[in-house]
């Protein structure tokens, strides 16, 4: 891991001594798992389940907090299972799908959420006619049922046809009283008001955690850390980690330290595991 500065390697020392009260908050794609060009082909990496099982030991809880729906996240990331060893040892795992929309946890195994924004419905059948429109009719269009993501990944020039869409499809959806959230090579249009950093501000407000890390990857990330950089005003330990590749560096001047993909993250978070276990031994 690579400290962006002395204060981040100051707070990384606060952290860990703050351990058992401060919650981990994740990101799936391009954090825990590596970014593949078919969404549905993604997987949490293969050291995740002990790493955060260790990890979960030494903190008050961990969270997974995605763009993609609770049910696909926890079937991609066999997060019931990473769940059930975390429960073993009375620690909880949180899952927060879609940006915050959908909750679940080891504790209670039921995903709650509410019903899709009234806009969706129109917006998806208006949005097969601006694709067609701008030459775009074959980037992938996943239906996260609260929300929509147009992919452009697969395409012949996915920068450029990314370029061209969002200003549309950004004034699309405004027309519904949506939103557009810009990822990597995606366009994820969903109702207003809702996001990551409300997601890190509920996991604080509920477990009254004394500490918050969060690692994220790109752009959909931003709410979650403007939140973390919150709480440390407040006075919290606080950490934020980027999950850095060739494509995204949107975080890295925001971030206290930097890793590379997936594997960094793991690394990072066997390494808190390790100190903060260290500490208290």
């Amino acid at each position: 891991m690579e400290f962006t500065s002395v204060e981040g390697e100051q707070r990384y020392a606060t952290l860990v001594r703050s351990a058992p009260e401060s919650v981990v908050g994740l990101d799936f794609d391009g954090t825990l798992a590596p970014i593949v060009d078919d969404p549905a082909r993604a997987h949490i990496h293969d050291d995740a389940g002990p790493v955060l099982t260790a990890l979960a030991r030494q903190v008050r809880a961990v969270a997974v907090i995605t763009g993609r729906p609770a049910r696909q996240a926890l079937d991609l990331g066999g997060l019931e299972k990473v769940g059930n060893a975390i429960g073993d040892d009375g620690k909880d795992l949180f899952l927060f799908g879609q940006y915050g929309n959908e909750r679940w946890s080891s504790t209670n195994r039921r995903i709650v959420g509410p019903r899709p924004p009234s806009g969706l419905a129109t917006f998806e059948r208006e949005l097969t006619r601006t694709l067609r429109r701008l030459d775009a009719e074959q980037a992938f269009v996943e239906d996260k049922g609260l929300a929509v993501a147009v992919h452009t990944r697969r395409l012949p020039d996915p920068d450029a046809t990314f370029a061209r869409l969002l200003p549309e499809l950004r004034d699309l959806a405004a027309r519904h009283d949506l939103v557009v959230e810009p990822g990597k090579a995606v366009i994820e249009v969903r109702s207003p008001g809702v996001h990551k950093g409300q997601a890190v501000h509920t996991l604080v407000d509920e477990l009254d955690a004394g500490g918050f890390l969060f690692a994220g990857d790109d752009l959909g990330d931003l709410e979650a850390f403007e939140a973390v950089r919150e709480l440390r005003e407040r006075g919290l330990a606080t950490l934020l980690v980027c999950s850095s590749s060739d494509e995204e560096s949107a975080l890295v001047d925001l971030a206290d330290v930097v890793v590379a993909g997936p594997d960094g993250v793991l690394q990072l978070l066997a390494q808190l595991a390790d100190d903060a276990a260290s500490i208290r031994a």
